[in-house]
């Protein structure tokens, strides 16, 4: 079954490019995919699957029904756009004026379209069931994983599977990790509140700038001072703005920061640290301050028996050399919800290739992929999904 699964993924590959260009054409920003929702569901009901359409917001989930009883495996897409503007020259060029795919989100739903029309036609021999849960708005935290879990996407599933495109590795690799792929993502926002005046008489302000710019130092301290060097961490001051003009001392001011962690624990020291320190900085210095601490994404941690399963079925598809175990990054997905409920794996689908400008990394105006890694992507998921049914 497999073989002829992947010869009829053969077949369809002109068709995924074809789906892939078209939702590259009409991009749609998180949480406004109303129409790419719409043609996801059409879609899939053509080919006669159960498609429940708005879960957890524009989330869709289409099920196929094999003719055997057996387990149930999910295959995961994002379909959301980001607010960039292509600068690609190519006839697939966004239509939709600073809105991009630049994430590969537009091959990941192809990919996924691909497999359940290929699978439909061998579904008289599939034992179990398969779930294609399109989600909406990975690119915004909360994201949309979260909501479609709380409206009962996850259902009866046992195992998921999801992929992601990558410029970083050529087309024809994949990479994989048995443990965390990806990183937790929080973000922080502190007001530092001081009292202004002239920039000739500081001793009679309190001046949020020098608060600031000790603050940050600090704060750099906890990942090098208070975290085990064996367990990953990152802080980073990405904004700090106060002041307007050289003669006048700003009365506020304002730190923007990102935590990335792997270790839950870890995670929760940190932002019990960060406003500790930021409290403390500002007291010694006569300041007080208001700290906003959002937790986002949890890290992503591939169960191992389901990513060897995915790792098995990709050498059928691409030479075993080319599978390649990767370290964790601290880039973050909101997979990870999907993750912390049942097991699953998520793993890379190399789309670069030099040779026809496809260098560039997502989330850049000119990302563009070697469409080959839709066929690549496609079969390794189909195949990882029919072994776990046939496990």
């Amino acid at each position: 079954m497999r073989e002829e699964i992947f010869h009829i993924i053969d077949n369809l590959y002109d068709e995924m490019v074809q789906l892939r260009r078209e939702f590259h054409m009409y991009p749609e920003l998180s949480f406004k995919e109303v129409n790419t929702a719409k043609k996801i569901a059409a879609y899939q009901r053509g080919l006669g699957l159960d498609v429940q359409e708005n879960v957890g917001g524009n989330g869709i989930v289409a099920t196929l029904r094999g003719a055997k009883p057996g387990k149930t495996v999910a295959i995961r897409a994002d379909f959301d756009a980001l607010p960039i503007t292509e600068e690609n020259e190519v006839p697939y060029k966004s239509k939709n004026p600073g809105v991009m795919h630049a994430c590969g989100h537009d091959a990941h739903t192809a990919i996924a379209l691909g497999i359940s029309k290929a699978l439909v036609q061998q579904k008289d021999q599939l034992a179990g069931n398969i779930v294609f849960i399109h989600q909406h708005a990975e690119e915004e935290d909360p994201g949309g994983a979260k909501s479609m879990i709380e409206a009962g996407a996850l259902e009866g599933v046992d195992a998921i599977f999801a992929t992601h495109m990558e410029n970083y590795i050529p087309v024809g690799h994949i990479w994989h990790s048995d443990e965390y792929i990806l990183g937790a993502s929080d973000d922080f926002e502190i007001t530092i509140n001081g009292l202004g005046g002239h920039g000739a008489f500081p001793q009679d302000t309190t001046d949020v700038v020098a608060i600031g710019a000790q603050l940050v130092s600090n704060l750099h301290q906890v990942i090098s001072r208070k975290v085990d060097p064996l367990k990953s961490a990152v802080l980073t001051i990405g904004a700090f703005q106060a002041g307007q003009k050289a003669n006048v001392i700003s009365g506020e001011g304002r730190l923007e920061g990102t935590v990335r962690t792997f270790d839950e624990q870890v995670r929760l020291d940190v932002a019990n640290w960060v406003k500790q320190i930021s409290e403390h900085t500002c007291k010694a210095f006569g300041a007080s301050c208001e700290i906003d601490y959002q937790f986002g994404y949890p890290a992503t941690k591939n169960d191992k028996e389901m990513n060897q399963l995915l790792i098995n079925a990709a050498k059928d598809v691409i030479p075993e050399k080319n599978i390649q175990k990767m370290e964790p990054n601290m880039g973050a997905e909101d997979f990870s919800y999907f993750t912390k409920k049942i097991p699953g794996s998520y793993f890379f689908t190399g789309s670069a290739n030099e040779s026809k400008g496809c260098i560039y990394p997502y989330h850049h105006p000119k990302f563009d992929i070697d469409e080959e890694a839709l066929r690549n992507g496609a079969k390794v998921l189909a195949a990882a999904a029919l072994d776990f049914l046939n496990k």
